[in-house]
């Protein structure tokens, strides 16, 4: 894909996440970008992420679950208010709960999509479900409930550090 991810929209001082951060270059680098009304993203895991021989890990499957959710909540703040989301102010949202259900083991060594629909905005919390597919099949289902950090929270902590 050639547009920008939601998470190439974060400012620099709030890219740093390990799963979606575009500043973290050991990290997973995840992309996730509108498809109409879902979000999806796509990630091939590497042989390190193993499980059992021939399987993803389950950690990694909740990683790219909340990374996935987090950035299609921004995005979703930015639509809900019917503006780009290379516009001030920003929006970024982090987990403030997780829910995974492994549905069957997913393999490793394949493409993997994650789809994301919103199913509630009200202020500062967006609820978004998730699912990732392999090979076709829905093999983990999510949700993620993401809380909107306000940017002064964000601003003084880089103080402090």
């Amino acid at each position: 894909m050639t547009k920008k991810s939601f998470q190439d929209h974060y400012p620099d001082h709030t890219a740093h996440c390990y799963g979606c951060g575009r500043l973290n270059y050991a990290g997973h680098q995840l992309k996730s970008y509108w498809d109409g009304d879902e979000s999806v993203a796509r990630f091939t895991p590497d042989p390190e992420h193993i499980a059992i021989p021939g399987y993803i890990y389950g950690g990694l499957l909740a990683s790219i679950i909340d990374c996935h959710g987090t950035g299609t909540a921004a995005a979703a703040a930015y639509r809900t208010e019917g503006r780009e989301m290379d516009t001030e102010p920003s929006h970024r949202f982090l987990t403030g709960s997780l829910h995974v259900d492994y549905l069957k083991p997913t393999p490793l060594g394949i493409e993997l999509e994650i789809r994301g629909r919103v199913k509630e905005v009200k202020g500062r919390k967006v609820v978004i479900e998730e699912w990732i597919i392999a090979n076709g099949e829905i093999t983990v289902r999510g949700e993620v409930v993401a809380v909107e950090v306000p940017e002064k929270l964000v601003l003084d902590l880089l103080e402090k550090a």
